[in-house]
C-alpha cells in the first residue's frame, strides 16, 4: 500500500450527508443515482452500489461523502462526489456515524 502524507489527507473533505433520492440508473445493474444532502447544497452522486442496496433501503441514510472530488461522469450523468463503503467477499456496507449529527458536519 502506498502510503502518503499528512498533507495529502487534509486535502479531503469528508462530510456526513443524508441521502433523500435514490433511484435505479437504466441499463445499470448495480449504478444507483442518489440525491445526497450536505447541509447547504444537494449533490447527484452515482454508486456502484445496487447489488447489495435497493433505491428505497437508501433514503434517509446517513453516510460519508468525499465532498470535494472532482465531478465524473457516470453513464452519461454527472456524479459530483462519492459515497464511501466498505466491502468484504460477501457484502458491502455504507459508511455513516453511529450518532445524530448535523447533516453537512465535516469529518476530522
Amino acid at each position: 500500500m502506498e502510503m502518503i502524507n499528512f498533507e495529502d489527507f487534509v486535502k479531503i473533505d469528508l462530510r456526513i450527508g443524508k441521502i433523500i433520492e435514490a433511484e435505479k440508473v437504466e441499463g445499470s445493474s448495480k449504478i444507483i443515482k442518489t440525491t445526497v444532502d450536505l447541509g447547504e447544497e444537494k449533490r447527484q452522486i452515482l454508486a456502484g452500489i445496487g447489488k447489495f442496496y435497493t433505491p428505497e433501503e437508501l433514503i434517509n441514510k446517513i453516510v460519508i461523502v468525499v465532498a470535494n472530488l472532482s465531478p465524473k461522469k457516470i453513464m452519461g450523468m454527472d456524479s459530483e462526489g462519492m459515497i464511501l463503503a466498505v466491502k468484504d467477499d460477501n457484502n458491502l456496507s455504507l459508511l455513516g456515524a453511529d450518532k445524530e449529527i448535523k447533516i453537512g458536519s465535516k469529518i476530522s
